[in-house]
C-alpha cells in the first residue's frame, strides 16, 4: 500500500491526499515566499500533480507576479484563502505543495534550504542542513530516483499535449 497523507486547507473547505512522498523539499527563505505566507519562509515538497487527489472543493490559482516574468499561480481555498501550492513557470504537471497543510507535516524534513541570503537572522538552520544563499544545482542534489521521476512526469505533460 502507498504512503498517504490527507492534507486541508484552514477551513477544511479544500481537502486532499498525497500519494507518496515528494520528489524533492525545499525550505524556502526568499522575500516573495516571506511575503506571501507572512512567515520566515515556505516548506514545498515538489510532487507530480496526479499524485495530489482532490477530496473536497477545488482551490483557485492566483497569479502572482516574478522576477523572472515567468508565471507563478498559488492554488488558494475560495472561502479561507489559505495556500495549497504552487505552479511555477507554467508547470501544471508539478506541485510544490505546502506541507504544512498536510494533517502530519512533521513527517517531513527539508532536503534544502534556499534563498538563505534573506533569511532573518533569528532563523537557526540545523547544523546538517542543506543550505543555499540563492537556488542550487539540481543535478548535484536531487537523488536519482527523484529526478527520474521528475523526468517521467515531464515526458507524460508533454505527451498529453
Amino acid at each position: 500500500m502507498p504512503d498517504l497523507w490527507n492534507g486541508q486547507c484552514f477551513c477544511g473547505g479544500v481537502r486532499y491526499r498525497m500519494h507518496g512522498r515528494p520528489m524533492f523539499i525545499h525550505c524556502c527563505h526568499c522575500r516573495d515566499c516571506q511575503r506571501q505566507t507572512g512567515s520566515a519562509f515556505a516548506v514545498n515538497g515538489l510532487i507530480e500533480a496526479d499524485r495530489i487527489e482532490l477530496l473536497g472543493r477545488s482551490p483557485e490559482p492566483v497569479r502572482m507576479a516574478t522576477d523572472s516574468g515567468r508565471p507563478h499561480d498559488i492554488y488558494r481555498c475560495t472561502e479561507c484563502r489559505s495556500p495549497l501550492w504552487s505552479d511555477y513557470g507554467g508547470r501544471t504537471w508539478l506541485r510544490f505543495l505546502r506541507l504544512a497543510t498536510l494533517d502530519g507535516p512533521n513527517d517531513f524534513v527539508p532536503d534544502v534550504h534556499i534563498y538563505t541570503r534573506s533569511k532573518p537572522p533569528w532563523v537557526v538552520l540545523p547544523e546538517r542542513a542543506r543550505a543555499f544563499e540563492e537556488y542550487y544545482d539540481v543535478r548535484q542534489e536531487w537523488p536519482v530516483a527523484s529526478a527520474a521521476r521528475y523526468r517521467v512526469a515531464k515526458e507524460k505533460a508533454a505527451a498529453a499535449r
